[in-house]
């Protein structure tokens, strides 16, 4: 069991949310649904189901890269990834469907957006990553699903309050900060843990 991969990928997935397309699109549905536990419930399952794919995506990538390539493909990704984390998300790609009237509505709403919203994110290539790097499977997936959790429920719970108190510029900066960082140390050799 790697406790390393579940820490690091938790830990990751919240800090790389915090601003992200899918935590608006967590406010628009509580704002939309007022009904807190289908939402959370649908976020689980959507997380879940596409940090599986991305885990699984990452640990086959290995089969086929050495080493080597792995190292600076994932150290020039966490860079790249700190670029991204500055540039703040937008609900425009993400449809939220208003016909949902009972909590089995609300779910699938959630579900389908959230696995959309994933698509390509920033926080399903961090599960690809590390997934690659630390070949722990379900660490990583369960990791990264409490991250995305970490980030969003919050939101669903508090709402708009958490949101507009949060200084979410400093937060993209410290943010990068550490993506720069992880993305160093990983090019600097095998050797060093983050």
């Amino acid at each position: 069991m790697n406790i390393e991969a579940f820490f690091v990928s938790g830990g990751m997935v919240a800090l790389a949310e915090l601003g992200d397309k899918t935590q608006l699109l967590s406010l628009c549905l509580i704002c939309r649904f007022k009904k807190a536990w289908p939402i959370i419930l649908g976020i689980l399952c959507a997380t879940l189901v596409n940090h599986a794919g991305a885990a699984f995506f990452g640990q086959l990538v290995t089969g086929y890269i050495g080493p080597d390539m792995l190292r600076w493909i994932l150290g020039v990704s966490f860079i790249a990834m700190a670029g991204w984390v500055l540039i703040p998300d937008k609900l425009d790609d993400v449809n939220v469907k208003r016909d949902a009237r009972n909590a089995a509505g609300i779910f699938i709403v959630t579900f389908i957006a959230f696995f959309m919203a994933e698509m390509g994110d920033k926080t399903q290539l961090v599960t690809i990553a590390l997934a690659a790097k630390y070949q722990a499977f379900g660490m990583v997936i369960v990791g990264s699903t409490l991250g995305m959790l970490l980030a969003n429920v919050p939101v669903v719970l508090f709402g708009e309050k958490i949101i507009t108190t949060l200084p979410l510029p400093i937060i993209r900066r410290v943010v990068a900060a550490l993506f720069v960082v992880i993305g160093i140390l990983v090019l600097i050799g095998d050797n060093i843990k983050f």
